[in-house]
């Protein structure tokens, strides 16, 4: 529907100017939606943690979607999180300082246990070693 908003601009401007001679979307009604987003359980999370998977690389994709979770950073913020970004906070605990991709606006996030247990599990990863906190895989494929 955003789409089609931006579009219907698009016309009216074209009809003002007179390269339209008629309004495509007369009898159109563009409604939105406010679309409700389920969040995860407690139980679901844990069964999503415990689930065994025959590769390496399910597991990286299971632990860097957890990692999400437990931080609320979408995959880009997390794909360029660097070592440098994780500081002592004034609580004395570990706390994310970055920039939100997207909307560009500075963030500092709770390391909750789950997250430097993930942390540390890559630590040593050969892909984190250039200063990345964590393996990301490409999503191209």
């Amino acid at each position: 529907m955003k789409y089609l908003a931006n579009f219907k601009k698009v016309v009216l401007i074209c009809i003002k100017n007179g390269w339209l001679l008629k309004d495509p979307f007369i009898g159109f009604k563009l409604t939105k939606r406010e679309v409700e987003r389920p969040f995860l359980t407690e139980s679901e999370l844990q069964d999503i943690t415990n689930k065994e998977f025959a590769t390496e690389r399910l597991s990286l994709v299971r632990d860097i979607f957890l990692f999400s979770c437990f931080t609320g950073l979408a995959y880009s913020d997390v794909k360029k999180l660097k070592r440098t970004e994780v500081a002592v906070g004034v609580d004395g605990e570990k706390w994310i300082f970055t920039k939100r991709q997207k909307t560009d606006r500075s963030s500092t996030i709770p390391l909750l246990p789950t997250s430097l247990q993930l942390l540390n599990k890559y630590k040593d990863h050969p892909q984190c070693i250039n200063g990345k906190l964590l393996p990301i895989l490409s999503i191209k494929k």
